[in-house]
């Protein structure tokens, strides 16, 4: 089965691609006109070149067939790669947050027209791989990570706008460090999302909006189930929730047709596709009780 992941793996490339090109374009420029803004958006996006490279990574991994001793693949991968893109966006918000503070103490002079022509460029390029990830973002969270850090250079293409527009037409010099402080703020809270999503995967916590309790009373009313108990419900990467459980089989229930229904219930009304299930007799289900 492929990931979700492994159906956008083309736009992710494309996306490397032109976020590294332009990143090395930003922090050439950067540098050269002592523009905080620029460098921090060179810098994020020097993460995010790393975060795309893993998420390209991991989904080409993922996409190699089982062995004997990985029966789920390398789907786990997407998710890994998800975590590590999430510490990295930390780190560099931690940065841009410090740097935009020393530097208010003594704020540089910096030319506005280099910058504002150098983010212009830079947000058509952001634009074409947002538009590229846009739909993947909703089915994988790998490719989720990698459309939040384009977003994050998006948004920072705009704030450098803003602030070369300001600087050429007033010449204020607080507005590089504003601005760079506005890009590690923005960078947090989406992170803490990605980052949280990630660890309840690797936690095998029952996925967000599952309500494991509702799941378990549909299946015990289907006709013929006594009771259930051992429900586990988790994600194996995104897009594929798997689940398995014990079903204690009424008697004279006939053992197929429950497991059938049960099967059913989970895919239809839960999404769950892929569920391990081992029916019981009423006699070794009662050792146990339900839960």
């Amino acid at each position: 089965m492929e990931s979700a992941g492994g159906r956008h793996r083309r736009p992710l490339a494309i996306a490397f691609a032109l976020t590294a090109s332009y990143m090395v374009v930003e922090f050439i420029v950067g540098f050269s006109v002592n523009s905080l803004a620029l460098i921090s958006d060179a810098a994020h996006m020097g993460t995010d070149v790393i975060g795309l490279g893993l998420a390209l990574a991991a989904v080409t991994l993922a996409a190699r067939k089982t062995s004997t001793q990985r029966t789920y693949g390398l789907y786990r991968l997407e998710v890994l790669a998800a975590l590590a893109n999430g510490v990295l966006l930390f780190g560099v918000a931690g940065f841009v947050l410090f740097e935009a503070i020393r530097r208010f103490g003594d704020p540089p002079t910096v030319p506005g027209m280099p910058l504002l022509i150098t983010a212009v460029i830079g947000l058509a390029i952001n634009l074409v791989s947002f538009r590229l990830l846009m739909s993947g973002s909703k089915e994988s969270l790998n490719v989720r990570g990698a459309y939040l850090e384009v977003l994050g250079d998006l948004i920072g293409s705009v704030g450098v706008i803003v602030a070369a527009i300001i600087l050429a037409t007033t010449g204020w010099p607080y507005a590089d460090p504003i601005i760079g402080v506005g890009i590690g703020l923005f960078i947090l809270p989406r992170t803490w999302k990605l980052t949280r999503q990630a660890l309840r995967i690797l936690l095998e916590a029952a996925p967000e909006g599952v309500d494991v309790e509702r799941i378990t009373a549909d299946v015990a009313a289907i006709p013929g189930v006594e009771a259930v108990h051992d429900l586990h419900i988790w994600t194996i990467t995104s897009g594929m929730d798997s689940a398995s459980g014990h079903v204690v089989v009424a008697k004279g229930a006939d053992y197929e047709s429950v497991l059938t229904e049960v099967q059913a219930v989970l895919r239809d009304r839960h999404n769950i596709a892929h569920a391990t299930i081992q029916c019981e007799p009423v006699a070794f289900g009662e050792t146990r009780g339900p839960i």
